[in-house]
């Protein structure tokens, strides 16, 4: 019985060093290149892949969205853009994320031309796949938070992209201790995805922006 035991807690152990590994792996093969950069670091417009995050009834933003907008918008208004890639969740009719995030955008006077909505932006994976696979991009700027920002520059990279991020962290966000236990499971299920599952995403026609 001891032997079982102990057999079990060397499997548990085991189990969580190789998380705990793939976690430490995705979140280092992404800083030790550098390619978490300030906007006064970008050279050369690209084109910017904002994630969503949430809005509420009336087509309000989620903090976190929010922040992410403006971010990408003074991206657009400094000349950093190329143009806003909105990429957000519309599986349900009464529920469209890229939508919304387009109304916020064109309050601040960002013209339409500007904009391209990816209405099957479902998941980071989803919308790193799409960018690539969808919108023939080659070269991003991801916008999303800090904590957010290596598991999806590691999914973009991975997939083929040559993306850097700009952190959208504006605030201090209440659930910030949520959204760091959320990001550490969320970040070894990306290597899983990219090296392991390859999940399917909605595909579709090409679409040249």
């Amino acid at each position: 019985m001891i032997l079982k035991w102990l057999l079990l807690g060397g499997g548990v152990t085991a189990a969580l060093a190789v998380l705990v590994g793939i976690w430490a792996y995705v979140d280092v093969s992404i800083r030790e290149r550098d390619h978490i950069v300030e906007p006064e670091q970008i050279t050369e417009p690209r084109v910017v892949l904002v994630l969503g995050a949430g809005y509420y009834p009336g087509g309000y933003l989620s903090s976190v969205l929010r922040d992410r907008m403006i971010t990408a918008i003074e991206l657009w208004q400094t000349g950093k853009a190329r143009r806003l890639l909105l990429s957000g969740d519309n599986r349900f009719v009464e529920y469209n994320e890229p939508a919304a995030m387009a109304d916020f955008a064109r309050s601040y006077n960002v013209p339409e031309r500007a904009l391209v909505l990816d209405y099957a932006g479902r998941r980071t994976y989803d919308s790193c796949y799409r960018a690539r696979h969808i919108f023939g991009q080659r070269r991003l700027i991801v916008v999303t938070q800090r904590f957010h920002l290596p598991r999806a520059l590691y999914v973009c990279r991975s997939l083929g992209i040559d993306a850097v991020g700009v952190a959208a962290d504006r605030r201090q966000y209440s659930a910030r201790r949520w959204f760091a236990l959320r990001e550490g499971i969320a970040r070894v299920w990306a290597w899983f995805d990219v090296h392991v599952w390859h999940p399917a995403v909605v595909g579709g026609d090409p679409i040249e922006i």
